[in-house]
């Protein structure tokens, strides 16, 4: 082995072996809960049965379970997220590289958060505030809310229901465009849905359903 390809070797094998290589390994496992503490880096995340956690300015990889939510603290960085039976909620401040998707279970995104592609469920609410999301919404039964300041970049469609699988929802989904919010592509509903668009907001077209325009702070009860 030449002088070069030795000196390359070892620089690998440290680089390798470093705490911060090591910080980065994913998690992955069959039962139980991923837990990752504030300010760690990880890669990606893993498990069947288990919620995963991380902590607040943290970096990690991308996030799957199936029984189980996953909660992102503020001010962390993480990559897709995917859960079939729990929620996703992503804290203050947090940038999601890409989608954001759940079966059963509900999504959040607080302040100042960042999505860098879609959202979607099937049975679960949608709630975004201050946030800003590159690709669009996509639903079957939840309810969803564009709040305060909200930047989707994509359209929202709402999906009819196809099956015996789905629930038979108890009434039909309310969808609200709040004070400032901003939804750039098309609101595509293939559903009947209450749509309340806030007379400071800004949408592409609607099809499939008529938006009730209103002025206050929060839409009109149900």
């Amino acid at each position: 082995m030449t002088r070069n390809r030795l000196t390359l070797a070892l620089s690998v094998l440290i680089a390798l072996s470093s705490p911060l290589a090591a910080a980065q390994e994913g998690i992955s496992k069959v039962n139980g809960s991923i837990d990752v503490d504030a300010g760690q880096q990880r890669g990606n995340l893993e498990t069947v049965n288990g919620s995963i956690k991380v902590g607040d300015n943290a970096r990690v990889g991308s996030a799957e379970t199936v029984n189980g939510s996953i909660h992102v603290g503020a001010g962390s960085q993480t990559g897709g997220l995917e859960t079939v039976n729990g929620s996703i909620r992503l804290g203050a401040k947090t940038t999601a590289s890409s989608d954001l998707e759940t079966v059963n279970g509900g999504i959040f995104v607080d302040r100042g958060g960042a999505v860098s592609g879609d959202i979607e469920t099937v049975n679960g609410a949608i709630g975004l505030v201050d946030a800003d999301v590159s690709g669009g919404i996509e639903t079957v039964n939840g309810d969803v809310t564009v709040g305060v300041d909200s930047h989707v970049r994509g359209g929202i469609k709402y999906t009819k229901p196809r099956g015996n699988f789905l629930p038979k929802p108890q009434r039909d989904p309310r969808v609200v465009i709040g004070p400032n919010a901003r939804v750039d592509g098309p609101l595509v509903f293939e559903r009947k849905v209450q749509l309340y668009v806030h007379a400071s907001a800004k949408t592409g077209p609607i099809t499939g359903a008529t938006a009730i325009a209103f002025n206050t702070p929060t839409p009109p009860a149900q």
